[in-house]
């Protein structure tokens, strides 16, 4: 496996492997690797000839008084994983060669990053498509996989390759998640014992959700309610957002047809999660 740091070398390595009829996979992931990503990783492997993962913690989707500063960090541990995993590179750009002095061009989807986490971390969904279409720049691959989990930023994502008429194909890949639910996420090393416990009100309001939909309820609002009492209901907890929405657009459903996203945020303790389900119209 390469480690790579610049861009350009990057970029270099990424047309020399067009030329020669490589189909380029990437992962773009900023570290502290959990199963969740590794399992992007291996289905990447399947998809292309060459696998590269980015491994970038992105400042410009951190508000300023996020978590910049304290996001989980190991670069050997990652780097040993992604060598068992078979990814050929390893790229680890820095914020000083991905934005030098006087950048000033940002990329924004307008309306997929007003509502829900858009509206919680404003600014953020910016950096993400800013970063990501940098990365496509560099890697050019074409395909690239992000997790279901951050269900907001993979519609964002889609829509940029839409909108710009990028050569990718944007694949999700579904969530994955501990054996009691908790979807895996690097954040999740800030929780105490306690905190994690707390943590699974998320999942099982939106399990709440699932059944009840399950038994033939379509209005969103009944389900989403059912979300929210498990979620209210627990101590330690703050919810920041649960809504039902279109798969594509993620504009609010008033009524659950075919299939719905519900999506949720909520603080534990001074950690942020967030999770999704996918709900479908019982026959």
């Amino acid at each position: 496996m390469d480690l790579i740091v610049s861009p350009r070398e990057m970029q270099d390595l990424a047309r020399q492997w067009r030329r020669e009829g490589r189909i380029i996979a990437f992962v773009p992931t900023m570290g502290y690797f959990h199963p969740g990503h590794l399992s992007l990783m291996e289905y990447g492997r399947t998809r292309g000839d060459r696998l590269v993962v980015s491994l970038f913690v992105n400042p410009t989707q951190f508000g300023p008084s996020e978590d910049l500063d304290r996001y989980p960090r190991d670069l050997a541990r990652d780097t040993e994983l992604a060598r068992q995993v078979g990814v050929d590179v390893l790229y680890t750009p820095t914020a000083a060669e991905m934005y030098p002095p006087g950048y000033q061009t940002y990329v924004t989807v307008e309306e997929l990053s007003r509502g829900w986490c858009g509206a919680s971390r404003p600014g953020h969904f910016r950096g993400v498509a800013t970063v990501v279409l940098k990365l496509f720049h560099q890697v050019q691959p074409q395909v690239a996989v992000f997790g279901e989990k951050d269900y907001q930023q993979l519609a964002l994502i889609r829509r940029l390759v839409r909108d710009l008429d990028l050569e990718v194909e944007v694949v999700g890949r579904p969530i994955v998640r501990e054996p009691d639910g908790l979807a895996m996420s690097s954040r999740n090393s800030y929780l105490s014992p306690e905190e994690r416990a707390r943590a699974l009100c998320l999942y099982r309001g939106l399990c709440a959700a699932r059944d009840l939909a399950a038994t033939g309820e379509r209005r969103a609002a009944p389900l989403v309610a059912a979300a929210r009492e498990i979620i209210t209901a627990t101590p330690g907890t703050r919810l920041d957002y649960l809504g039902l929405v279109d798969p594509d657009t993620l504009e609010a459903v008033e009524v659950l047809k075919g299939a719905a996203r519900l999506l949720g945020a909520v603080w534990v303790g001074s950690t942020r999660l967030i999770d999704n389900l996918l709900l479908k119209e019982s026959p």
